[in-house]
């Protein structure tokens, strides 16, 4: 809300009762305000959070907290964004949503729905924060905010989310990216293994080729020949070291830059859906594999 809906409500900035009397834990504050009166309200008596618009590249927090605002009560959310082509893009994202979390602020951002008809205006193309998320898959959209390190809760913008998006939502692990895989009709029993019984992490001296994860390489020592699939790899495609590979058989790779190497099998291809993930998996990264069901 703005300072005229203040007016509006003949509410003061010293007296929030109002609001606590419709049941509300907390108000969102969006534009108008001077800094000052932010950090007034989050002392408002009623133990009423205070909800700060985050989709602004600018020193609207850092300004609220020179005025000795009170920190616990202050929240940062993204906007959602239903026209279609109107969603932030990724690196602005970033460089908002920065701002809250070096300053502790806990933060939220909105995904869209799927299917979902009902949100708060006229016009719907969905209601995600990110541009880049509008046609993704919920469960997608919800793994890459929480990827980012920089966001804290996920709010799902318009109703309603089918159920099968929520149990996959409730299965999801948010500190670690698992990859929807559909293995190669040529993987052999010991690729199978490497792929989908390990928790893999990324070497910590990363290339923009591929990513690698080398320590399963010094668990298996079974022949692995190479196999009869294609050896030119695109982005997406799992790989892994062959018997022409010497000493790094067996290690697992992520193609990220496509290449040709005859020294690697082909052994899966991560859904198309998830290459937006890859992006997320920096040095040290864990991830791990699951087959992907229709």
């Amino acid at each position: 809300m703005s300072p005229n809906i203040f007016d509006q409500l003949g509410v003061s900035y010293q007296d929030l009762s109002y609001f606590a009397s419709l049941g509300a834990d907390a108000i969102r504050l969006d534009a108008g305000f001077d800094g000052h009166q932010e950090a007034w309200l989050s002392y408002n008596s009623q133990g009423l959070n205070l909800e700060l618009n985050m989709s602004n590249d600018v020193e609207y927090l850092s300004n609220i907290l020179s005025y000795s605002a009170n920190r616990p009560f202050l929240y940062g959310c993204h906007n959602f964004y239903p026209q279609r082509g109107t969603g932030l893009p990724f690196d602005f994202f970033v460089a908002c949503s920065r701002r809250f979390k070096r300053a502790g602020i806990e933060t939220a951002a909105f995904v869209t729905a799927p299917g979902a008809t009902i949100g708060p205006w006229d016009i719907n193309d969905g209601l995600p924060t990110l541009e880049m998320h509008r046609d993704c898959p919920l469960q997608v959209q919800v793994q890459h905010l929480f990827s980012t390190g920089l966001i804290d809760s996920v709010l799902i913008g318009n109703a309603y989310a089918k159920q099968e998006d929520l149990q996959k939502l409730g299965a999801l692990n948010r500190y670690q990216i698992t990859f929807a895989v559909t293995p190669s009709a040529d993987i052999q029993p010991v690729e199978r293994q490497i792929l989908l019984d390990n928790l893999h992490e990324r070497r910590g001296d990363i290339n923009d080729i591929t990513i690698r994860s080398t320590e399963v390489r010094k668990r298996y020592h079974d022949f692995n020949r190479v196999n009869d699939d294609r050896h030119t790899f695109q982005r997406g495609d799992v790989v892994i070291g062959n018997e022409q590979f010497g000493k790094y058989q067996h290690e697992l790779q992520i193609v990220q830059q496509p290449h040709t190497d005859t020294r690697k099998n082909l052994v899966a291809t991560i859904n198309p859906d998830q290459l937006v993930l890859l992006d997320a998996i920096g040095p040290w990264a864990k991830f791990s594999f699951e087959v992907a069901h229709d």
